[in-house]
C-alpha cells in the first residue's frame, strides 16, 4: 500500500469518478485503476461498485476513504514539518474576508519576516474540506460548522448594510421589506445565494472583481450593494452613498479563525488565529479599506491571488 494508491482511491471517491480523479492527479485514468486494483488485492475488498452514473463505496471503502484521508494528513504535515515548505503558511478566505485582511496578514507577518504567507480565495462551505486536505492552513471567515476536527476562534463581529447612490428611488423610502429588492439590480464581488435563498429573492446580479468595483459602480447609480458597514463609512458620510432602510440590516456576522483540531495544526497556524483575536488585529482590519489587498504593499513574504476554482 503507497501514499500514491491511497491518493487516487480518496480523489475517486470524493469526486466519484476515475476520470475525474485522474484529471486532478493529472496522470491517465489507467493509471488510477491500476492504484486502486493494486489496493482492492491487497485489502480484499471492491472497495466501489458502479451505481448509476457514478460510484457506491463499500463498507469496507466507507473506512478506507477515512482512514486514507487522514494518513494523506499527517504525511503532508511529515513533508512540511521537515523541509523548508514548513516556512509557508497557506491561508483561505471567502472573497469578502480577503479583501478585508490585507492589514491583519501585514501586521502578522511584519512579526516573523522568514515566514511566507500565501492567501487564497474559496468559499466559505469549503474550508473543512481545505483544511482536512491541507490545501490551506488556517481559514478566515464563517465558521466551518460543528466538525469535531476542526477548532474555530471568532476574531471579529461585522455588520453588514446594504447602500446605494443618493438618487436611487428607495434612497428615502422607510422599513423597505427585503422583498421588495427582487427587482433591483445587485452588485457583489461575492456570493449572495444565501441572503437571496433566504428572502426568496432571484434579482439581476453584476459580479466585480472585487467589493471596492461594486461599491464604485453602486454610488455611480448602477445599483445596490450589501458591504461591511465600515468600507463605506466614508461614502456614507459624504453622502455618495446612502444606507437603504432595509428590514432585518444591518446584518451581523462573526468571523472566525479556523485551524485543524487535536494538535494537528501548523504551529504558524496557531499563531495567526491567536493573533486574529487580539485588539492590534481588530485595529488593522476596522481601519483598512475595500480593495486593501489588491492595492496595498505587501510584505516581502506575502503572495495574494485570486482563486479561479
Amino acid at each position: 500500500m503507497t501514499l500514491a494508491q491511497l491518493q487516487s482511491f480518496v480523489l475517486v471517491a470524493r469526486h466519484g469518478s476515475v476520470k475525474a480523479a485522474a484529471a486532478e492527479l493529472e496522470v491517465t485514468e489507467p493509471a488510477v485503476s491500476v492504484a486502486v486494483a493494486a489496493l482492492r488485492k491487497e485489502l480484499g475488498d471492491e472497495l466501489f461498485v458502479r451505481h448509476g452514473r457514478g460510484i457506491a463505496l463499500t463498507p469496507g471503502g466507507r473506512k478506507l476513504a477515512t482512514l486514507a484521508t487522514e494518513i494523506l494528513s499527517l504525511a503532508e504535515q511529515a513533508r512540511r514539518s521537515v523541509a523548508s515548505e514548513s516556512r509557508r503558511l497557506v491561508v483561505a478566505a471567502t472573497p469578502t474576508v480577503a479583501e478585508h485582511v490585507g492589514p491583519l496578514i501585514d501586521a502578522f507577518a511584519a512579526r516573523d519576516p522568514e515566514l511566507e504567507l500565501s492567501l487564497t480565495e474559496l468559499p466559505g462551505a469549503a474550508f473543512a474540506e481545505a483544511l482536512e486536505h491541507r490545501r490551506a492552513d488556517i481559514a478566515l471567515g464563517p465558521s466551518p460548522g460543528a466538525a469535531s476536527s476542526i477548532a474555530a476562534a471568532p476574531f471579529l463581529r461585522c455588520r453588514f448594510i446594504i447602500v446605494a447612490a443618493p438618487s436611487h428611488p428607495l434612497a428615502t423610502a422607510r422599513a423597505i421589506a427585503p422583498a421588495a429588492l427582487g427587482d433591483e439590480h445587485w452588485l457583489t464581488a461575492d456570493d449572495l445565494e444565501g441572503f437571496f435563498t433566504r428572502h426568496r429573492l432571484t434579482p439581476r446580479v453584476s459580479t466585480f472583481s472585487s467589493g471596492a468595483a461594486a461599491i464604485a459602480a453602486a454610488a455611480a447609480g448602477e445599483g445596490i450593494v450589501l458591504t461591511l458597514a465600515h468600507a463605506v463609512a466614508d461614502e456614507v458620510r459624504r453622502r455618495a452613498l446612502v444606507r437603504l432602510d432595509v428590514r432585518g440590516t444591518p446584518i451581523l456576522e462573526m468571523w472566525h479563525a479556523s485551524t485543524l483540531g487535536l494538535g494537528r495544526a501548523l504551529p504558524a497556524a496557531l499563531a495567526l488565529q491567536r493573533f486574529a483575536t487580539t485588539p492590534e488585529a481588530t485595529q488593522a482590519i476596522s481601519s483598512g479599506r475595500a480593495g486593501a489587498v489588491g492595492g496595498a504593499r505587501r510584505a516581502p513574504h506575502v503572495t495574494l491571488w485570486r482563486s479561479l476554482g
